[in-house]
């Protein structure tokens, strides 16, 4: 049986962040129905790439298997009221309205706590729920370029750079999830259910635990200098460096080592623990300038060979092939009613005893809403009826 088997969540959200938690839910054995619109939810209209797939794009694809579609106008009467009898059989709501706009539909904590009190109510935001900045837009790379990470790595002269994957989106939906299942074993223990609010600036911030507190408490700057450094709290060398042919990534290197395998003997001179912050830029300097000189292959082999802390620097092609990563089984692969044979990224931790697995492919719209009425006790003739006024869509 899977963990999460027998409870039911409520997926009203759209975009990454709330589709994405909701979705791990429902790898742990939740039944989690996604509560869309009647035209379907944004994110199927929006295509990262350009990968549209037939009927669901890949960016949908991805973020939602193991779920069910329930297509409803809440700003309709008759949706308004679908939902709330659904809310009776839920155990979990988690949305990422803007504000005022779950008040607006009646989906807010207050009214839907009082239809189901044990409801553990999950509710995203960008900035937070209140404050100065309660309105702003809750997008990844401005959070990104708010939360000071930026100005952690890359050269003093260059632009900063936000991480390439929507990373405060992924941090926060990671942060839900973790927030739910707290609150669902507080619900298993006490009965009480409760609000969980989550916002992309908070967990951005509590990611960079380490960083910040060598800030806050150890008083230390950042500091971007004039070379190649990954990291702005940790000793030189540290980072991705060219290779004849390629990239490296290089990690707590021994200079000694390094002033020999890369034929740099003014390396020798420093001791990478006592020197590596002071001098810095000049021991990045001297490692890029020794990397240049052989193959990505070559430094992989000869410095692996002597313990270096060295790795390669892959494309997604490259990524896919990797053994380990075919060993771990990263991806899964499985069969979409409409996209074919699909395949994704998997799961981020296992579990011996009740392991999350795809029971779902990502729904098309609407796909469960006729199955999902019945459970509600709706006759079929009252379906149609909802159908025919706009109310819901039948697929």
């Amino acid at each position: 049986m899977p963990v999460l088997d027998g409870y039911r969540v409520l997926d009203v959200s759209i975009a990454m962040a709330g589709p994405l938690a909701s979705m791990r839910l429902g790898d742990l054995g939740a039944d989690v129905v996604k509560v869309e619109p009647v035209g379907g939810e944004w994110q199927r209209h929006t295509a990262a790439g350009g990968a549209r797939g037939n009927e669901v794009n890949a960016s949908f694809l991805s973020l939602n298997r193991n779920k069910r579609s329930l297509a409803v106008d809440l700003k309709s009467a008759d949706g308004a009221q679908l939902l709330r009898d659904l809310v009776r059989t839920a155990d979990v709501l988690l949305q990422n309205y803007r504000p005022g706009v779950a008040e607006r539909l009646g989906v807010d904590y207050p009214t839907i706590s009082a239809i189901k009190p044990d409801i553990v109510y999950a509710s995203i935001s960008g900035y937070g729920e209140t404050g100065p900045y309660a309105n702003r837009p809750g997008q990844d790379l401005l959070l990104q370029a708010m939360c000071g990470a930026v100005y952690s790595s890359g050269i003093a002269e260059q632009t900063p750079q936000a991480g390439p994957y929507f990373l405060a989106d992924a941090v926060t939906a990671y942060s839900a999830f973790e927030g739910v299942l707290a609150a669902l074993l507080h619900r298993e223990r006490t009965g009480e259910g409760q609000l969980v609010e989550v916002n992309m600036l908070d967990s951005l911030i509590a990611m960079q635990m380490q960083e910040l507190s060598v800030r806050t408490v150890g008083g230390i700057p950042q500091h971007r200098g004039h070379e190649i450094h990954a990291h702005t709290y940790i000793r030189a060398p540290y980072g991705i460096y060219p290779t004849a042919d390629g990239y490296a990534s290089l990690a707590f290197a021994d200079l000694t080592v390094l002033a020999e395998l890369l034929d740099e003997p003014e390396l020798a001179q420093w001791d990478a623990e006592r020197d590596g912050f002071t001098h810095r830029d000049d021991i990045s300097r001297l490692v890029a300038r020794g990397l240049r000189a052989r193959t990505t292959d070559h430094w992989l082999a000869t410095l692996g060979a002597r313990g270096v802390w060295v790795g390669p620097v892959y494309s997604y092609d490259e990524l896919l092939k990797d053994p380990q990563v075919r060993h771990n089984g990263s991806f899964v692969t499985y069969d979409h009613p409409t996209e074919g044979t699909v395949t994704t990224p998997g799961f981020a931790f296992r579990m011996s005893a009740t392991p999350p697995a795809v029971a779902r492919p990502a729904p098309t719209t609407g796909q469960h809403t006729a199955e999902i009425l019945t459970e509600l006790g709706i006759p079929a003739d009252r379906a149609a009826s909802l159908a025919a006024a706009g109310v819901v869509r039948l697929s």
